[in-house]
């Protein structure tokens, strides 16, 4: 049960990162690692430790109910996980929400320690795992460069040496002696972008940073990430983006339920991976267990209905498109004040979103059963397979989340309504527009 670092030779040490039957339990209703307690907390603790010790020291260790207690209250993150990452290799980590994906980056980060099982790295590491961590609010641009890239693990100099660098990358060089809490969110997540992506460590763990800021930058982040994987460095990123884990990646691992399902090529384990996608989303929604939130109001049925409101099997660019989701709520006085949906490539690539508020709409449903409907009248996509992504809360809160929870085919329509079949031009999505 340990994490062994090792800042030996790289070239002598092969494999990079060895783990070996790695696991990671949670106690569900205990807060570990949660921060300070207080004084009340602990000596209430502290006699709960004692009660436990006695009651298992004294009672038979073969009780049933005694077993069924403990293992309802343990939930396994990971289970056996067993991989190695070779020097010089880039790893894409793939899998649903809650397959334990960020638990064993945070492992390998020795941010958090495994239950059992063991994790060996071999080189300097440094961790891409929340963009921004570590910043003051209160201090200027300039200051969090220097905060940020020493709990990053840089030295001063090797800051001073990338300052300009860093400052060009996150493009606020006329903001850089104005304090971050002014900054833009956009700002923000440009320039921790700019100082992490700028480390030089011999392995490089990056969880889900590629999808931050615009386009643009997202662009220049792709090509910073190429820059690390041709320089030799041993790199392992999370990413739902599909495309990134095929253009970056040299393996892949499929992460499900804690445990990996297969390791091999990119295009063999994203092809896996897609397979499975399918799969859950014909499965019951209500049943699904890879969702987030509280789960007091549920998705429990996706629906594509046409114009007509007759369910479809097929959509079709350029005309109307309903959706309808049927939601279970824990009780009739619960409100969803903020219902979302988004649309994704098979590849993980979002191409839109949509939800009440940005319309301006308020939900007004009430009862056991909710029913919400949105309605697109001129679908824009372009023919190809797309999956939908469904999210409520209210009051800032999730109630639920659930990430590939229906599949949809796309065929190819009369978009600009001149009588043709549009054709396809590339890109995702087809824009209504004129000439003068």
């Amino acid at each position: 049960m340990s994490v062994y670092h090792s800042t030996a030779d790289r070239s002598k040490m092969k494999p990079a990162i060895r783990v070996q039957e790695l696991s990671k339990r949670y106690r569900l209703g205990r807060k570990e690692g949660a921060g300070f307690q207080t004084l009340r907390d602990t000596i209430a603790d502290s006699f709960c430790g004692m009660w436990n010790g006695l009651r298992h020291r004294f009672r038979d260790s073969g009780n049933a109910s005694d077993k069924a207690s403990e293992k309802n209250d343990a939930f396994w993150a990971l289970k056996d996980v067993s991989f190695e990452v070779r020097a010089g290799e880039v790893v894409g980590i793939i899998g649903r929400n809650g397959a334990g994906k960020s638990t064993l980056l945070k492992i390998l980060s020795q941010i958090t320690e495994p239950t059992a099982g063991r994790c060996e790295i071999h080189g300097r590491m440094a961790s891409m795992l929340e963009v921004g961590t570590g910043f003051h609010p209160e201090l200027t641009g300039r200051e969090n460069i220097y905060l940020n890239g020493s709990l990053l693990g840089m030295s001063r100099k090797e800051i001073n040496r990338k300052f300009d660098e860093i400052v060009a990358f996150s493009e606020i060089e006329q903001f850089l002696d104005t304090p971050v809490k002014r900054y833009s969110s956009g700002m923000y997540v440009r320039l921790a972008f700019a100082v992490a992506a700028h480390l030089e460590p011999e392995i490089l763990v990056i969880d889900e940073v590629l999808a931050v800021g615009d386009a643009g930058f997202q662009q220049r982040c792709f090509q910073k990430m190429r820059e690390v994987r041709d320089s030799g460095r041993t790199v392992v990123v999370v990413s739902h983006n599909l495309g990134a884990i095929r253009s970056l990646c040299t393996q892949a691992i499929n992460l499900e339920q804690g445990q990996v399902m297969s390791q091999g090529d990119p295009e063999t384990e994203i092809a896996w991976y897609l397979g499975r996608l399918a799969e859950a989303s014909k499965g019951s929604l209500i049943e699904r267990k890879d969702r987030e939130g509280s789960s007091r109001i549920r998705v429990a049925q996706i629906v594509f209905l046409n114009a007509d409101d007759q369910p479809i099997q097929h959509a079709i660019t350029g005309e109307e498109l309903r959706i309808h989701l049927r939601c279970l709520a824990e009780g009739a006085e619960l409100s969803a004040g903020y219902v979302a949906l988004s649309c994704w490539t098979m590849d993980g690539i979002k191409v839109f979103h949509v939800d009440n508020v940005q319309r301006g709409q308020l939900i007004s449903e009430v009862g056991l059963v909710r029913d919400y409907v949105c309605r697109i009248p001129r679908l824009p996509l372009l023919p190809g397979h797309y999956y939908w992504n469904v999210a409520i809360a209210d009051g800032g809160k999730l109630l639920d989340h659930v990430y590939s929870c229906a599949k949809l085919e796309v065929l190819a329509g009369d978009y600009f309504r001149n009588g043709q079949t549009t054709p396809v031009q590339g890109g995702f999505v087809l824009v209504d527009h004129s000439w003068v």
